[in-house]
């Protein structure tokens, strides 16, 4: 993978190294700007001889780069790529397809599965809610899952983002038409088109994250998180953390599965601060980053020195917001530190890739099975980030300690309302009212 360091007199310097000879997408935060910067690059002659050994290709994500050397000793690769970073590009994903045609198979790819099809026909679509797959959240974090899946084992990988609620049942059966092999689609807004689709097209499979209700349906694989738990330590993190004894919570949509991010953080901030108050909002989209903001900016106002957001692309307003009035966010599903290193204090941790990746492989080795999985914390499927740059010492060990505490069942988490005012009393968690 290639590697972003801050270097003299530019704001990123990129370091190629001779293993990353091979193919990239870049998934950027605007498409349009870097192809536009990479066609600029090339007939420009700005990157001189590194032209050599640097090729773009206008794909779905944005560009492919093609790396054919590094240049030691020379004008290398790193001069062009540190420009496509600085115009948006915020991930190098080294894959064998683009925007999902054509996979490697630098492997051999002869291994059978999916009906002894060969690794290079095996074909995995993900369709993505209306947060898109530059999220920074969710959607990004399953499409790098099936990218890995590309690149491990050669198969074919695409996405079709969805704008809005109605290009949910298109874009399914876009690869219903298609007969992909296996199509994920990311977030439990998608089960009734999912289920629409997967009754229609009983002999093909499919896989759901976030969302069981479809797990009666015997292609369908539904891909559960206890989420809860990791906002749980997150929870604890910013109880911990802060020193007003007022933290925040932007949730996306008020739901029963995204309410367990709520029930998970409110009882970790108060086990480990029971002075501290949760101001609480819920933004009603997964794709406003302007209602993120808000909301945000809000609870700023009223004091809150720590702000979680559980609200997909939403919650990069949210980001902005903490970033500009320099207090503690924090980040969900991957680690998004690097989004705002300076000031993402830590991320509840919902390994979204590794089950979509799981599920890729599966379908590659004929081995898919419907019903319902769930990834826990005990199983590193949920879990606070690994960067901890942010996080002190003492913070640091009392969250491996109740981590320790919850596999264990001396902690156990509530993930209803029922559990939660149980427990911490009504009128607390105020976002499922």
């Amino acid at each position: 993978m290639i590697d972003y360091t801050e270097g003299a007199g530019v704001q990123y310097h990129i370091q190629t190294k001779p293993e990353d000879v091979g193919e990239y997408v870049l998934l950027p935060g605007d498409p349009k700007r870097c192809k536009l910067i990479a066609q600029f690059l090339d007939d420009a002659k700005l990157v001189a001889d590194s032209r050599e050994f640097v090729t773009y290709t206008g794909c779905l994500d944005g560009v492919k780069v093609s790396v054919t050397s590094t240049g030691i000793g020379g004008p290398s690769a790193s001069i062009a790529m540190e420009e496509l970073y600085r115009c948006g590009a915020r991930t190098f994903i080294r894959v064998g397809t683009c925007g999902g045609s054509g996979g490697s198979s630098d492997e051999g790819g002869s291994d059978d599965g999916a009906e002894g099809k060969e690794a290079s026909e095996v074909k995995v679509g993900i369709v993505t809610d209306t947060g898109g797959v530059n999220d920074g959240s969710f959607n990004q974090s399953a499409w790098e899952g099936v990218s890995r899946a590309a690149d491990e084992f050669g198969i074919t990988v695409k996405y079709l983002e969805s704008s809005t609620d109605a290009d949910y049942i298109p874009n399914i059966e876009t690869f219903v038409d298609e007969e992909y092999d296996l199509i994920i689609c990311i977030g439990y807004q998608l089960a009734d088109a999912l289920k629409e689709e997967a009754t229609a097209n009983p002999d093909m499979n499919f896989a759901i994250v976030d969302d069981a209700a479809n797990a009666d349906l015997d292609n369908v694989a539904c891909l559960m998180f206890e989420q809860c738990q990791a906002s749980y330590l997150v929870g604890y993190v910013a109880g911990l953390t802060t020193e007003t004894n007022k933290i925040g919570f932007v949730l996306g949509m008020s739901t029963d599965t995204m309410n367990e991010f709520g029930y998970g953080y409110c009882a970790g901030a108060i086990d480990a601060n029971p002075d501290v108050e949760v101001l609480q909002a819920n933004a009603n989209s997964f794709s406003d980053t302007a209602a993120g903001k808000t909301a945000a900016n809000n609870m700023i106002a009223d004091g809150a020195d720590v702000i979680f957001h559980a609200a997909g692309g939403t919650g990069l307003g949210v980001i902005d917001a903490c970033k500009e009035a320099k207090i503690w966010a924090i980040g969900v599903d991957s680690d998004q530190s690097v989004i705002a290193p300076e000031t993402i204090l830590t991320s509840a941790l919902k390994r979204v890739d590794n089950a979509c990746y799981d599920e890729a492989k599966a379908v590659l080795d004929g081995a898919f099975e419907s019903g319902v999985k769930t990834y826990t914390l005990e199983e590193a499927g949920v879990d606070i980030a690994p960067t901890t740059d942010n996080l002190t010492e003492d913070v640091i060990t009392a969250v491996n300690e109740v981590k320790e505490s919850i596999i264990s069942g001396d902690v156990v988490v509530p993930k209803t309302k029922d559990d939660f005012e149980g427990k911490y009393g009504a009128g607390i968690y105020k976002l499922a009212e």
